[in-house]
């Protein structure tokens, strides 16, 4: 699923700009949605890669992303789990997205697009030197294969859902291809940009979801080295890529070796990055980060920790309501969950004061609804008001708060007593020892889901609150593939998920919140949030013709999907802590607005000499 949520993540990436623009009528080095791409013609690289840094080393890490180990080579499809990282070093695309603007894509695979000015197509031209790992030229016809078999049958939903709108590919000649839209659209040009290809020699002759331990024939600057089951998975640098002399490449992709290691659970992942088995790991816990990052090697400077700020949406990491239960149907039982959740508490108590609160889906962008609607936002909503909670038409959504505990009103005991009196609205009365019950005399029981027990402390006080109002909450940690699995068949009641960020989302939003995906097992849709109001204002979205039009429709997406608590908002921090062995790696001088944490590491630091490694002398 890393893989669709990062695809995901690309496309609402690549469409953070400009929906007044108009599109380009000509070939371009780059596709912006309004005013000018940063990077002009034949620009040498990117401003915040160190294009001197040497080639070399080896990048040794454990995934945040796995804490099991994989059983397929193909990111692409349904079943299994496919190694960390697999997808992002193996597969090049049409496009790539600097991360210092917020949307904007230069040519990768393709040297040039064309934005036809109805905006009913996109025409890329390949260019001539792209090969894939087999030798073989990248072509148009590869271009479509991939395209065709992502939003066909054997692949994953998800690309399926974010490509409705994509009428077709065509292999215009040799080296052109060319994509056709249903109806125009300023962002599926670079929906389709970030599309991953791949040879159409990969498992030739198979069903796609059969292909599942052919090595990928990808085109990136990767490929899969030593591999060893259950421990661990290399990746060596292909040192005749094809792309390496690119100014998009430049300054990137320094290590010769990238181990990923796997570990059952986080307390040996820590206990080995301190141990000195492998050079960087990303912190989530911030006990972790305040309390158990010491030892020897941080006293002598080998480890360091490192807060790098960045400058992404906030994300909407939720505790997720599967609303496909029974129990869950009812927004007011949705609700009064999240009034048992003391977040003010655990951010004192476990976070140290760390995290700041998730408000809405859009946090820290333009789309955060704030306030009453405005009348641009009510145009959107009246027709659609029998479809649609009613305090969404009133001041946008805030978290309970618990800022007052001695009964105030915000106090935690005001939230519970309002949690009761919803779940006595929905039917769910007191037995005689406590517990709720449904006239069917069905107790209020639900199971929390998740892949490991790292997160059981803190959900253990959001169920003991719960408790207090008769409603049971059972903890159930499993194996990652199990938990996966689940996943995919929205198999639970409640899990943790961290939904990435984007400042101007678009046809992602329907793989998340909308019917269609609802119904489709594997979607990213977990909630299972169906709502002809939900489809009516992401099509509303994507369809804006224009700035305003456009945030009318995601402010008024924002308020009609958070007043129905399918999602009940967690914490969120502005910085990526990260712990790496400073005598063995060196992170470029500038660091980006916008990027992900491992994911800049892999691409933009370097290796130190062997003599800095060697030595304490070699440290900063």
């Amino acid at each position: 699923m890393y893989r669709i949520r990062r695809f995901a993540r690309a496309c609402a990436g690549l469409t953070l700009i400009a929906l007044l623009a108009a599109p380009a009528a000509f070939a371009a080095h780059g596709y912006a949605l309004w005013g000018e791409l940063k990077y002009p013609p034949g620009f040498a690289h990117f401003d915040y890669v160190n294009a001197d840094a040497p080639k070399g080393g080896e990048l040794r890490l454990v995934s945040s992303f796995r804490v099991s180990t994989f059983d397929k080579y193909n990111p692409f499809t349904l079943k299994g789990t496919a190694p960390a990282y697999l997808d992002d070093l193996l597969f090049d695309t049409l496009l790539i997205g600097s991360l210092d603007e917020a949307g904007s894509a230069y040519g990768l695979l393709a040297e040039d697009v064309e934005v036809a000015p109805d905006r009913l197509s996109a025409t890329f031209r390949l260019r001539p030197q792209a090969r894939f790992h087999n030798g073989d030229p990248v072509l148009a016809a590869d271009v479509k294969h991939s395209f065709d078999t992502l939003t066909g049958p054997h692949a994953r939903p998800a690309y399926a859902t974010l490509m409705a709108d994509v009428a077709g590919a065509d292999a215009l000649d040799e080296r052109t291809v060319r994509f056709r839209f249903k109806k125009p659209s300023r962002e599926l040009p670079l929906t389709v940009g970030a599309l991953p290809v791949f040879s159409r020699q990969w498992g030739q002759g198979k069903p796609f979801n059969e292909v599942v331990m052919e090595p990928p024939i990808g085109s990136g600057p990767y490929r899969i080295g030593p591999v060893r089951f259950g421990k661990d998975i290399t990746y060596v640098r292909d040192p005749a890529y094809w792309g390496r002399d690119l100014n998009v490449r430049r300054g990137t992709g320094h290590f010769d070796r990238i181990l990923v290691k796997i570990y059952r659970d986080n307390t040996a992942r820590l206990e080995a990055f301190k141990a000195g088995e492998f050079d960087l790991m990303r912190v989530f816990s911030a006990g972790d980060w305040a309390r158990r990052m010491s030892g020897k090697r941080f006293a002598t400077g080998e480890l360091v920790k490192g807060s790098f700020r960045h400058r992404l949406p906030t994300g909407f990491q939720s505790y997720v309501l599967n609303s496909r239960r029974p129990a869950l149907q009812d927004a007011r039982v949705r609700q009064a969950l999240g009034l048992a959740l003391d977040y003010e508490w655990m951010n004192r108590r476990f976070f140290y004061g760390s995290y700041n609160r998730v408000k809405g889906l859009f946090g820290n962008t333009e789309c955060a609804a704030e306030g009453l609607p405005d009348a641009a936002q009510l145009a959107l909503m009246e027709p659609l008001r029998a479809q649609i909670p009613a305090a969404a038409f009133g001041a946008a959504f805030e978290p309970p708060r618990t800022d007052r505990p001695e009964d105030g009103p915000h106090g935690l005991r005001h939230n519970l007593r309002r949690a009761q009196a919803l779940l006595a609205e929905a039917g769910w009365r007191p037995d005689a020892s406590g517990w709720l019950r449904n006239a069917q005399g069905q107790p209020l029981a639900l199971e929390y889901l998740d892949s490991s027990e790292a997160g059981a402390r803190v959900v253990g006080a959001w169920q003991r609150n719960l408790e207090k109002i008769g409603v049971r909450l059972s903890l159930r940690a499993v194996d990652f593939a199990l938990y996966q699995q689940r996943l995919d068949r929205f198999d639970f009641d409640i899990t943790s998920l961290a939904y990435a960020g984007a400042a101007l989302p678009g046809q992602e939003m329907a793989e998340l919140f909308g019917s269609a995906a609802a119904r489709a097992e594997g979607s990213g849709n977990y909630p299972g949030a169906a709502s002809a109001a939900i489809d009516e204002l992401i099509a509303r979205m994507v369809g804006a013709r224009g700035h305003a039009d456009y945030l009318a429709a995601c402010r008024a997406l924002e308020r009609v999907i958070t007043h129905s608590h399918y999602l009940l908002p967690q914490w969120y921090s502005p910085v990526h802590n990260m712990a790496y062995n400073a005598w063995r790696l060196h992170p470029p001088a500038v660091t980006p607005a916008y990027f992900q944490a491992e994911t800049w590491a892999i691409w933009t630091w370097w290796a130190r000499s062997a003599e800095a490694a060697a030595s304490p002398r070699g440290a900063p």
